[in-house]
């Protein structure tokens, strides 16, 4: 939590430096949404049946612990090489696109990390758009948790069915899913869910999940969105001090 630099940006996703994970994930009533900063989220689909792969997150990891998620949840890195920083100010975005080589290289890093998967390098990821989130972690610490999230996320899909040798202390289960059965798994009580994911979802995830083809195939941009969507969580990730706060 203390070594690792996360990339801290404005909600526009312009670079404003660095700081340490545990940091940008403390919350509190004088810091109600943490600290902005930019993360990764890998959608897997198998090359035969479309179905997407789920994680389940360690019962260790401070936040939302034992949630299902998609298939890598992470951050890029200050310091590493290859580098995982990528330029994007408003301007640069507008003229050439989003730079992803940065986020797809922490995707290569982690997924090996997390999944053990060494198949997946960096021209097997799709970009397809980022999402500005936050979230307090009351699932696991209550009404006034000392934790949450608060990303500017890049999405990135890819296809294959790479083996799997799962780092305990990151993920504890794993399954692949289809469409229908994921909506009716949203809707088990017993389940919890990541709010980004959740979040995802709920807005365009299904859409691009039906435009797998389109958007895997090269060359074709018609998915790629420049613009960054914005989300608030549901409520249930509301702490006593975010409901008080004057910038809802």
């Amino acid at each position: 939590m203390q070594k690792d630099m996360l990339i801290t940006t404005t909600s526009h996703d312009e670079i404003l430096g660095s700081e340490s994970k545990y940091v940008a994930h403390a919350f509190s009533p004088s810091s109600p949404r943490g600290v902005v900063h930019r993360a990764f989220s890998v959608f897997l689909f198998h090359p035969r049946t479309s179905k997407m792969l789920l994680t389940r997150r360690a019962s260790t990891k401070i936040t939302f612990p034992n949630v299902w998620t998609n298939a890598c949840c992470s951050h890029p890195l200050h310091g590493l090489s290859p580098s995982e920083v990528d330029s994007n100010t408003l301007q640069e975005v507008r003229d050439r696109g989003v730079n992803t080589e940065g986020v797809k290289n922490a995707a290569v890093r982690k997924l090996q990390h997390e999944l053990g998967i060494k198949e997946l390098d960096v021209s097997r990821f799709h970009f397809v758009t980022r999402f500005h989130y936050w979230a307090a972690d009351t699932l696991t610490y209550g009404s006034n948790p000392e934790w949450g999230e608060h990303e500017i996320d890049y999405i990135l899909f890819a296809v294959g069915d790479p083996g799997m040798e799962l780092n305990g202390e990151e993920v504890s289960e794993v399954m692949w899913v289809g469409m229908e059965e994921l909506k009716e798994m949203f809707e088990d009580p017993d389940m919890l869910w990541s709010p980004w994911f959740k979040g995802i979802m709920d807005r365009k995830g299904y859409e691009y999940w039906n435009n797998l083809d389109a958007i895997v195939s090269s060359g074709n941009d018609e998915y790629v969105d420049k613009e960054i969507r914005y989300f608030d969580p549901d409520r249930e990730f509301y702490a006593d001090y975010n409901l008080k706060s004057e910038d809802l």
